[in-house]
């Protein structure tokens, strides 16, 4: 049986159904008529255009027109933190600085506006990012950037910014010569600093050598972009945060606790050697001259015996009697005049003498003797 025997109208039945039931899909929206569109838009421009047709003078006006707004579109404006690249056909041909400036319209002329007058900061081991919780922003550590070998083959956690910005004379080279210039500035901090830390030993980077290390790396990277020709200079390095890895930062700690307790017992034995050496250099000084003083004193005093020696036995010499009577009485007279005995010659030839006893004297206390005259007589 045909296909068009089944129930007619064609060969899935009637009504023009198609195989699942359905009917044939009405025709979407018809495209829009060109012609139509061409004929409605001239005849706004006559409408426009003198004469109502576009005649020599209309096609003249037209071109005016374009080549006016060609000419006004050399006109840009540099912002106060940016510089002005003007391009000839792509080349380099003159800067300009921020405010209302002109070029040759496109395509004679382009222009280029890089931000040369702004200070650029790069984080390296870390990143500031938004704390949605708190309201505010919180650093976080990327090791794959912090942790450096130092010489000593110690490992370092070295979190640094740098500053930088493009030379006032190198906005061609800054443009042209690097394709990704913070990214071209970033790596350059982090190979320079790898290299400064791995130069150095650990413990001087923990301690008094940040100032060195930070000169030291802003140096290298100054030396390696102006190779590179840049354009960029750097102002400054910062070190944010130079510690031990996390893993081992508590023994370090007690390491630097043990070199400060070192540091202070060397400065306390110090402090009391300070005090204690010059006193005993007093006391010895005082001892030697104390010795020397009695030394000469002793040789003076022999000194003296022996002359005075000397001349009692030139004067015996010359007269024995009456030198040994002289020296026994003046024995006797340092012996004897200092006791409260009366010695009574009893051999004594004078007759008719009473002797004078004076016994109310001797009943008395005896009364002390000037010390001040020899001898101790009253």
């Amino acid at each position: 049986m045909p296909w068009t025997n089944q129930g007619g109208g064609g060969p899935w039945g009637s009504g023009g159904k198609g195989p699942w039931g359905s009917g044939p899909q009405s025709p979407g929206p018809t495209p829009p008529d060109l012609e139509e569109i061409l004929r409605r838009g001239q005849d706004k421009l006559r409408r426009v255009l003198p004469g109502g047709n576009l005649g020599g003078r209309g096609f003249a006006l037209l071109f005016l027109g374009a080549l006016a707004l060609w000419g006004f579109s050399g006109f840009f404006r540099v912002e106060p933190d940016e510089l002005g690249v003007v391009l000839r056909f792509g080349k380099d041909v003159r800067e300009v600085q921020p405010g209302l400036n002109y070029h040759l319209p496109y395509p004679i002329e382009t222009v280029l506006t890089p931000k040369a007058l702004r200070v650029n900061k790069i984080d390296i081991g870390m990143r500031v990012v938004d704390d949605i919780r708190r309201g505010g922003t919180t650093v976080r550590d990327v090791p794959e950037e912090s942790l450096m070998l130092t010489g000593d083959e110690n490992i370092v956690d070295v979190d640094f910014s740098v500053l930088w910005k493009v030379k006032p004379t190198g906005v061609g080279e800054f443009l042209f010569n690097i394709q990704n210039p913070e990214g071209t500035v970033k790596a350059v901090a982090e190979s320079a600093m790898r290299e400064v830390i791995g130069r150095s030993e650990i413990q001087p980077i923990l301690t008094g050598a940040r100032q060195t290390t930070e000169t030291a790396v802003q140096d290298l990277m100054q030396k390696t972009l102006d190779h590179y020709g840049a354009g960029v200079i750097v102002q400054q390095v910062q070190l944010q945060k130079v510690d031990p890895p996390a893993q081992v930062i508590d023994a370090f700690r007690d390491v630097q606790a043990a070199r400060a307790d070192l540091e202070r017992a060397v400065n306390e034995s110090q402090t009391y050697a300070n005090r204690v050496l010059p006193e005993a250099r007093g006391r010895v000084a005082q001892i030697t001259q104390a010795a020397e003083a009695y030394r000469q004193q002793t040789v003076a005093e022999a000194t003296g015996q022996t002359s005075r020696f000397l001349k009692i036995y030139e004067q015996y010499k010359k007269a024995p009697n009456v030198t040994r009577e002289r020296m026994y009485l003046e024995t006797m007279e340092r012996v004897l005049g200092g006791t409260d005995k009366i010695i009574l010659d009893s051999g004594g030839t004078g007759s008719g003498v009473v002797p004078y006893l004076p016994l109310n004297e001797l009943a008395r206390p005896a009364q002390p003797r000037n010390q001040s005259q020899p001898g101790g007589r009253p």
